[in-house]
């Protein structure tokens, strides 16, 4: 069936044929400007991302940790393969502040703790996290709302927790504030899962909903055949027969993306608009509106959706734009965007956006030569001389202290866990 009426197998080829047709929408279609403007909205993404988790981690053990502790959570950060964590944190020396401890073996250790600079701008985020609590918590319910079960694999939504702006530890420091509306179970995969206890009717109202009154016409409202918001730009080229049906598209039956739709034929057109509105909610939950698509496709069983459902995206480039920046694929919304700039900037963002200030001017400020070239060696060698002045110098390399090879073992980002 599509758009609700028995396909014959004639009717079936040729509605194939124009989903394919469709498919073939690429970026390409859109000015070379344009695809720049969206690119640079995620170009700095993954850095401010990493350094964000960073400072989430050391902040939360109130002291200076070494670089093997580090190198835990380098799964989390999204960093390349390639590039060694104290080499990303040695990128902004006015951030993170590099120290050195020995270890059992009498080893130099890296350690990194945070600069009163980073400290406060911290410390301002954990103050809007506080007073946006509830908030934050609603954007978790609208989550879960949005899947089958009203379950989610904690490692689910730890791949989606800096998006939505919650605490790099919400399961410690944010769910146990609200037990009336989650609690952690166990899955039959012995993963912990987290479950959503009470079904607000308030919440269960999509972003497209709340704007109708504003950006739908009064028949669309009524009929309830609420439309996308799509933006197309100079240059774009749209065959005319693809216009045609996406106008067709667009007049289509809006269902709910928090309403059961189980009873909808998956090859339909209809389906179609729903799961695109899903993903439309989505990114409206999360602050920056936009995500990396492995953290779409990992919804995939919990949202209840069927095979290749992420290829929405490119049958629907004036709603998403797909980023292949920084070696990955990143959704944009947008109709969030002006340009590169963000409409409606939420408080968490203005703070990350400070960050992402001092992250390129840490950068900078290294690439003049600001910070001292020789900083690690004069550690090195305060480290020994404190060492030596215990009557430990057996411990202690001998050396003009430009040698690194004390703590060269802990430069990498291997497993160090048993030192």
């Amino acid at each position: 069936m599509v758009n609700g009426k028995q396909l014959t197998s004639r009717d079936s080829a040729a509605w194939f044929t124009r989903r394919q047709e469709i498919s073939l929408l690429k970026v390409s279609y859109f000015g070379t400007k344009d695809v720049m403007t969206m690119d640079s909205v995620v170009t700095d993404q993954r850095d401010l991302k990493a350094a964000g988790i960073l400072l989430s981690i050391i902040s939360s053990s109130g002291c200076c940790l070494p670089i093997y502790h580090l190198s835990r959570h380098r799964g989390q950060l999204g960093l390349p393969h390639d590039l060694k964590l104290s080499t990303f944190i040695r990128r902004y020396p006015n951030i993170f502040i590099e120290s050195y401890i020995l270890d059992s073996g009498g080893s130099c250790v890296p350690c990194f703790s945070l600069s009163p600079e980073a400290l406060k701008l911290h410390e301002e985020e954990v103050n809007i996290l506080q007073q946006n609590q509830l908030e934050f918590r609603d954007r978790l319910c609208k989550l879960l709302m949005l899947t089958r079960d009203r379950i989610l694999p904690l490692q689910t939504i730890d791949q989606l927790k800096w998006d939505l702006g919650l605490p790099y530890d919400y399961h410690h420091s944010f769910v146990p504030n609200h037990p009336e509306r989650f609690s952690f179970v166990h899955l039959p995969d012995d993963r912990v899962g987290l479950k959503l206890l009470y079904w607000d009717d308030m919440l269960a109202v999509s972003e497209l909903q709340k704007n109708a009154s504003v950006q739908q016409k009064e028949e669309d409202i009524r009929t309830g055949s609420l439309a996308f918001p799509i933006r197309f730009t100079r240059g774009f080229g749209l065959k005319r027969k693809c216009m045609e049906w996406l106008k067709e598209w667009q007049k289509l039956p809006y269902t709910s993306p928090y309403s059961d739709a189980s009873q909808l034929d998956p090859r339909t057109d209809i389906s179609e608009k729903r799961i695109v509105g899903v993903f439309h909610e989505l990114l409206h939950l999360t602050v920056h509106k936009q995500t990396e698509r492995k953290n779409v496709s990992n919804l995939r069983k919990g949202l209840a959706l069927p095979q290749k459902f992420t290829k929405v995206f490119e049958r629907h480039p004036g709603i998403f734009y797909i980023s292949r920046k920084s070696n990955t694929q990143t959704v944009v919304l947008r109709e969030a965007y002006n340009g590169k700039e963000l409409m409606q900037k939420h408080p968490l963002v203005m703070i990350r956006e400070q960050l992402s200030f001092m992250l390129k001017k840490g950068l900078l400020d290294r690439s003049r030569g600001l910070y001292k070239k020789n900083a690690v060696a004069d550690l090195v060698e305060d480290v020994r001389k404190e060492v030596c002045s215990d009557g430990k110098s057996n411990q202690c390399k001998s050396g003009d202290g430009s040698d690194s090879s004390m703590f060269s073992e802990y430069d990498s980002d291997g497993h160090l866990s048993s030192m």
